[in-house]
């Protein structure tokens, strides 16, 4: 249960206790940064039940019905360096940045653009 719907990409292995999840595969990087957009949150946000407080369930049968687009491993790497920088040293230029990478990744209109905006859960 989450208030802020945090997603970390790791590429050093961590472990993690209670409540976690971790997903593996192919494009993590990309996923990681899909997760976190502005375009997710606005899309999905409110697919994921609120509970007492304001925070929602994160639960694998709410993320099973989310679609993501495929990218090449090309692509990926994109995302990868961005995300790491992302993470380390963060900036609200470089989250808009990744917004703006998945916009033209899903060929948004500049309209979708206008209405979706940069969502940041505070």
């Amino acid at each position: 249960m989450t208030k802020y719907m945090p997603f970390v990409y790791d590429e050093a292995n961590f472990l993690t206790n209670q409540k976690c999840f971790i997903i593996t595969g192919q494009n993590m990087a990309y996923l990681n940064a899909v997760l976190n957009s502005s375009l997710f949150k606005y899309c999905f946000r409110d697919s994921f039940p609120e509970l007492q407080g304001g925070t929602r369930e994160l639960s694998k049968i709410f993320f099973d019905k989310i679609p993501v687009k495929l990218v090449s491993l090309e692509q990926n790497e994109i995302f990868r360096k961005i995300v790491n920088s992302v993470q380390s040293d963060y900036t609200i230029e470089q989250t808009k940045y990744i917004d703006t990478l998945l916009f033209d990744l899903y060929n948004l209109t500049t309209e979708e653009r206008k209405v979706i905006g940069y969502v940041e859960i505070k």
